[in-house]
């Protein structure tokens, strides 16, 4: 059984797979100071409140915070009594290429997103991960990752906003009414959401522009739900994405392994 981790700026989240599907996710606030042992009553008290009863035998991590790898490796070690995959390390390998500039690093979650998107997609894709930063990952026609875009996350900008003017409350992020507010709660609404749909849809542009073809435009991450409303911005929505770059890269190190 493999447990696959990822873990976000904001959250963590684990993940069972049997081997055809995932039994079960779970999320948790992202801490580094979080140890392993907290980690397993957690994750084992809610396995049992499920009713699953299952024996981990491997576990792959993805990791933007590398403060918490230490203790998630921890975990693997001292309670599955397995050595972790480590997404980004020399150890674990890609089934895609990377073709960026030398010495750059690039974050773990946007490879895996990479692998799991060509993996449903194809290549020529474009990835936007909607997650403390909004992520534009460029994957190419055979499969490699080419570069991509960094820009705020939604929820950073609103609280940007609201730190930085004093009279501007703190709003949760939705899809106005009309564009035009009537009060400042709905503009500010307004002024966030049709932003987004703003800025990802010229980047998107821009990109198939300089690259000179067609792109699908895949989204995932925890407000992609909001703006696929925007029906012309995405092709595909993508829930679980990087879970399942997670479960083929392990399964692409197994073969590999075997195959030696």
């Amino acid at each position: 059984m493999l447990l696959a981790v990822d873990c976000g700026n904001t959250n963590t989240v684990f993940s069972l797979w049997d081997g055809k599907s995932f039994m079960g996710m779970w999320r948790t606030a992202t801490d580094w100071k979080r140890t392993a042992d907290q980690y397993f009553v957690w994750l084992d008290t809610l396995m049992k409140l499920q009713g699953i009863d299952a024996k981990i035998t491997d576990m792959i991590i993805s990791s933007t915070v590398p403060r918490v790898v230490f203790n998630l490796r921890v975990l693997s070690d001292r309670y599955f009594d397995t050595r972790p995959l480590v997404v980004g390390k020399s150890d674990c390998l890609l089934p895609v290429d990377v073709r960026v500039d030398t010495g750059t690093t690039v974050g773990p979650d946007r490879l895996v997103n990479t692998v799991a998107g060509y993996d449903k997609h194809g290549g020529d894709l474009i990835i936007v991960d909607f997650g403390t930063a909004t992520t534009f990952d460029v994957v190419d026609l055979d499969g490699a990752y080419v570069g991509g875009v960094i820009a705020p996350g939604v929820n950073l900008s609103l609280e940007a906003l609201h730190q930085a003017a004093a009279a501007l409350p703190h709003v949760d992020i939705s899809k106005p009414q009309a564009v035009v507010g009537t009060n400042t709660i709905a503009c500010m609404q307004s002024g966030v959401f049709w932003g987004y749909v703003g800025l990802v849809r010229e980047i998107c542009d821009r990109i198939r522009a300089e690259r000179g073809t067609e792109m699908k435009v895949i989204s995932t991450g925890g407000l992609a739900p909001l703006f696929q409303q925007s029906a012309d911005l995405f092709d595909a929505f993508e829930e679980d994405l990087t879970m399942h770059g997670l479960q083929i890269i392990h399964s692409y190190n197994k073969d590999v392994g075997t195959s030696e």
